[in-house]
């Protein structure tokens, strides 16, 4: 029987290729396995050794996907064959990226997992569209929640109220369907619909694509733009900054 061997979650960036850790890019190039999504720098596949096996488990949303009780089997499966498994993740593995979940999978059968953090897109496409989500004077902290369950649902563990008083940058990932709904409970729970609000496309690729509004008019404007997933959605008084090149 052949030794144990070893899974690595990485954190692969936002998407650009170059934004992707140096350590993350190794474990690529000695990895036996890797289970991608379908986000992330996936150019550097071809970094991969020949013959690697390269298992797309990607999630569509509201689409395909490969559930994660099968992700977390062929992580152990292809471990327990002696492999090194690398679990290529979009932005970081940790920030909504079911990592916990994996790695609790892979110690509870016994095998060893490294962890590669990535850049979250949660800061690095905002940043990219010339927002920051702190600023001196304008907002000295933020918040990164997950919009992929809407306000009021029962199964949302968010209190969209507290946030909206908080004065903090709110980051939203996963938010772009439900963005009316996120709109309409911030602004119920005291935001002035007047707050800056933006929504960021394709971050970090050469469609990149950045539609800044009003709180109370984000929504309808990024409809009527055609704004879709992947986007980050930042609310706050940065939102209204406008710090790249084209500023």
């Amino acid at each position: 029987m052949s030794a144990v061997g070893r899974v690595t979650l990485v954190g692969g960036g936002p998407g650009d290729p170059g934004l992707m850790t140096v350590a993350g890019l190794k474990a690529l190039q000695e990895a036996d396995v890797v289970l991608h999504d379908r986000l992330g720098p996936l150019e550097l596949l071809a970094e991969c050794p020949p013959g690697a096996e390269i298992i797309n488990v990607g999630k569509i949303p509201r689409g395909e996907f490969t559930p994660q009780e099968e992700i977390n089997h062929l992580l152990v499966d292809r471990a327990r064959r002696g492999k090194h498994v690398v679990r290529l993740k979009g932005g970081d593995n940790y920030v909504f990226g079911r990592g916990g979940e994996e790695w609790l999978a892979c110690a509870e059968a016994g095998i060893p997992v490294r962890v590669i953090p990535g850049v979250t897109s949660a800061v690095s496409v905002p940043a990219l569209a010339g927002i920051p989500v702190t600023h001196r004077s304008l907002s000295q902290g933020f918040t990164v929640v997950s919009g992929h369950v809407p306000p009021g649902d029962p199964r949302s563990d968010v209190d969209w109220g507290a946030l909206a008083r908080s004065g903090l940058t709110i980051v939203v990932l996963m938010g772009v369907h439900n963005l009316p709904l996120i709109a309409s409970a911030l602004v119920d729970g005291g935001l002035p619909g007047s707050t800056a609000a933006a929504i960021v496309a394709d971050g970090t690729t050469s469609h990149q694509r950045t539609l800044r509004a009003p709180l109370a008019r984000i929504a309808d404007e990024a409809a009527a733009a055609g704004m879709a997933p992947p986007a980050i959605i930042v609310v706050g008084a940065v939102a209204g900054l406008a710090l790249d090149d084209g500023a």
